[in-house]
């Protein structure tokens, strides 16, 4: 699912070279359903202050505050005895666009020794996605879920049950295109990022999701990565690639995990939800973290992000068509037999 990542230039911040390669083809989008606003979340605390604009904002640039919502549900308590759990959790301040992942970005070091963060890409998708937050709750453990703005609208209820259990949502663009790619014009890409945030606050009734952000392919256009500093978006990289894409069965994505994690001693994992191999390996990998000695953290953000007005009502011709019904399924949809 990889195409091969050139030469990436950081105008804000230090970039690598790297090489990967894939290449995805997204399922036909189902026929639209209407979705139920959701009840008014309940008043939340009002952030202490709102981050400062990034320094290098171009004239006229104006990047909406964050929005004030309810905090996100905590995780369930752990019953389980010897479990992986959450050693530590993080707060991300992104101003600026902070840069994480040894691949690429060099700068920020935070993770101790023997520590791991654990990503997942290209959801929400069904059976995949259940089966790997089955597996990180057996664990007690969290992750970062980067979702594809069209798969959030194909399956709203399953990325709920993600930002439900406490774990961080974060963007991956709208269709998962190559930002790299010199046929699209910078509207283009502004649009892959900005419709995909506006797709997943949708889908996620109306709560935006942490302003994280993973290119896709990881290839990093300097003037996204400039742009996402701007809109206060931190860029996530990895330094283990799992390549569970490539992997003939679940095995082989432990292995390669474990092998590369062992060398380098911690580091920030990528995997992707949407592949089947990764859900089956979930449940030994992570007992191969515990065996291992390795503990997870948990990336908060600061503040939610902020989605672009624009793009949320571009993104309505995309999911809403003008039924009148308004009603929850429950009440329109009745189990009268199983």
């Amino acid at each position: 699912m990889r195409v091969a990542a050139g030469l990436i230039l950081a105008s804000a911040m230090s970039l690598a070279m790297t090489g990967a390669a894939w290449s995805q083809t997204p399922a036909a989008k189902p026929a639209a359903s209407t979705q139920v606003a959701p009840a008014a979340a309940p008043a939340a605390t009002a952030p202490a202050a709102a981050p400062a604009a990034a320094a290098a904002a171009p004239a006229g640039f104006v990047n909406p505050p964050p929005p004030k919502q309810a905090p996100q549900p905590a995780r369930a308590a752990c019953n389980t005895q010897g479990a992986l759990g959450v050693a530590r959790t993080v707060e991300i301040d992104t101003t600026g666009g902070p840069g994480f992942g040894f691949e690429h970005f060099k700068e920020l070091d935070f993770l101790r020794d023997k520590e791991v963060v654990l990503t997942f890409d290209d959801g929400p998708w069904p059976k995949n996605t259940p089966a790997v937050l089955k597996a990180l709750a057996d664990e007690c453990t969290t992750g970062i879920f980067f979702s594809i703005g069209k798969h959030a609208t194909y399956e709203p209820e399953i990325l709920k049950q993600v930002y439900a259990a406490g774990h961080t949502v974060g963007t991956h663009t709208w269709s998962h295109a190559n930002l790299n790619n010199k046929k699209l014009t910078e509207a283009q890409r502004k649009e892959e990022i900005e419709k995909g945030l506006s797709a997943v606050k949708w889908a996620l009734g109306g709560i935006s999701p942490s302003p994280f952000f993973r290119f896709p392919a990881l290839q990093h256009p300097p003037e996204m990565v400039t742009y996402l500093g701007n809109r206060n978006t931190a860029i996530f990289s990895c330094d283990i690639d799992s390549f569970d894409f490539k992997a003939s069965k679940p095995e082989k994505v432990i292995e390669t995990v474990m092998k590369k994690l062992d060398a380098k001693g911690k580091g920030i994992v990528l995997m992707h939800d949407f592949q089947k191999h990764t859900a089956e390996a979930l449940p030994e990998l992570l007992k191969r973290l515990k065996a291992g000695g390795y503990k997870v953290v948990a990336m908060r953000a600061k503040f939610p992000a902020s989605t672009l007005p624009e793009y949320d009502q571009e993104l309505l011709k995309d999911v809403k068509l003008p039924t009148v019904s308004q009603r929850p399924v429950n009440s329109v949809v009745t189990t009268v037999s199983e």
